[in-house]
């Protein structure tokens, strides 16, 4: 088993950054780490994803990769979301998850998911 427990969403102002914290116990070694968000009214979306150790980041597409930083901290059990520039499209349930299919995963086949933080974007 898994657990990861998320922390760092609230409230922000457009153009504003937040960072989003997920610490991992269990055997988590063995999985890919990532973030999946899932905004109003919409379904849950791969954000990015990180491999503990390997190969070097993977973003869902291109706006993602440009505001967005994955990273990890393998001494802590901890894998970080940096959201930069936020825009109030950016407003979700940010969910921290572990998988082993990289880089890319459906939300179907993610193996263990956290509870979840809210950011929301807005003046």
């Amino acid at each position: 088993q898994v657990q990861l427990v998320e922390s760092g969403g609230g409230l922000r102002q457009p153009g504003s950054s937040v960072r989003l914290s997920c610490v991992a116990s269990g055997r988590f070694g063995d999985y890919a780490m990532g973030w999946f968000r899932q905004a109003p009214g919409k379904e849950r979306e791969f954000v990015a994803g990180i491999r503990w150790s390997g190969p070097r980041p993977f973003y869902a597409d291109s706006d993602k990769a440009a505001r967005f930083t994955i990273s990890k901290d393998n001494a802590k059990n901890m894998v970080y979301l940096q959201l930069n520039n936020l825009e109030p499209e950016d407003t979700a349930v940010y969910y921290c998850v572990a998988y082993s299919s990289w880089p890319r995963v459906q939300s179907s086949r993610v193996n263990f998911w956290g509870q979840g933080t809210q950011v929301t974007v807005s003046l």
